[in-house]
């Protein structure tokens, strides 16, 4: 069970099924999923649909709609930041950037292998070329980001075919296998046994007074979420 603008659904099932994964929705597994599920849903009307054959019920008026380990007030500031944010027309693409930063990544991935090719493999051509490539992956590596959280166009299926062209086609790694490993990570950055960027760099991710905590939860059963059911 999870919780969403203060109703009550049942995941249990629909998490097998789930376009962003399993592991994401378990991660939310008893507790409230508001912020997340606007985080990473654009169309939320079209969402909407799905869940209500998943509705089981809401939450009591004395039951709060957010975790216990959180500031009520600080999750109401930033809800608050957020629709300003969306209203100013801040989080609307820039085609034009995006073609840019496109064609860039091609000249420059193009220009690293067309050095070595016409000047020879020399010290001076090998490390301009060298040079010209890791640039180009690295930028990659960015716009791929950019399209794994769907974020350039506005139809998902768009943002998926392009980023399947620059991380499998022009990086050789799988998206399937990123945006799995990601979605995790923003579904609950900075936890323990949740986040995967923690498990494969706990020493980097660690370091400072304050360390990263552990959230450990299971799966609520009826009488672990108090709801009033319809």
């Amino acid at each position: 069970w999870l919780v969403i603008d203060r109703k009550v659904y049942d995941a249990s099932r629909f998490s097998k099924q789930h376009p962003g994964g399993s592991r994401v929705i378990s991660h939310y597994a008893g507790q409230d999923a508001t912020d997340a599920f606007v985080a990473f849903h654009n169309d939320k009307s079209l969402v909407k649909k799905y869940l209500r054959s998943l509705l089981i019920g809401e939450l009591a008026p004395d039951q709060p709609s957010f975790e216990s380990n959180k500031k009520k007030s600080l999750l109401e500031d930033f809800r608050e930041l957020r629709c300003t944010v969306e209203k100013m027309g801040l989080l609307r693409p820039n085609y034009f950037f995006f073609f840019l930063v496109f064609l860039h990544l091609l000249v420059l991935d193009a220009a690293s292998w067309l050095v070595i090719w016409y000047f020879g493999v020399s010290l001076v051509p090998f490390l301009a070329g060298m040079a010209f490539f890791t640039v180009a992956q690295i930028q990659m590596g960015w716009f791929q980001h950019d399209l794994g959280h769907c974020s350039v166009f506005r139809k998902p299926r768009w943002n998926r075919l392009l980023q399947i062209v620059v991380i499998n086609v022009l990086k050789g790694l799988p998206a399937s296998w990123w945006n799995h490993l990601h979605n995790q990570h923003h579904a609950k950055p900075n936890c323990f046994r949740k986040d995967p960027d923690l498990n494969m760099h706990p020493l980097l991710f660690s370091l400072g007074k304050s360390l990263s905590v552990e959230v450990s939860t299971g799966m609520f059963g009826k009488g672990d979420l108090t709801a009033e059911t319809y």
